[in-house]
């Protein structure tokens, strides 16, 4: 998946009014929430056929980090 893609999708679960980037901090969304957790991992599960640890995605810090994930 490309970055690109990879950040539209994430614009759509965190459903975040101000722009999305990869330096993006976590902790500085508050749409960054167990909801959105889930909806990374199935996102992962279904885009990209990874099985991604959810303890692995409370410990990013950015959304370069859950990108990171993907590869």
């Amino acid at each position: 998946m490309t970055k690109e893609i990879f950040l539209e999708r994430m614009a759509d679960i965190l459903d975040a009014e101000d722009e999305i980037t990869l330096d993006t901090n976590l902790s500085e969304l508050e749409e960054w929430d167990s909801l959105s957790i889930v909806s990374y991992v199935a996102m992962a599960n279904a885009a990209c056929g990874k099985k991604v640890d959810v303890k692995s995605v409370r410990e990013a810090v950015t959304i370069q980090d859950l990108y990171d994930l993907l590869q």
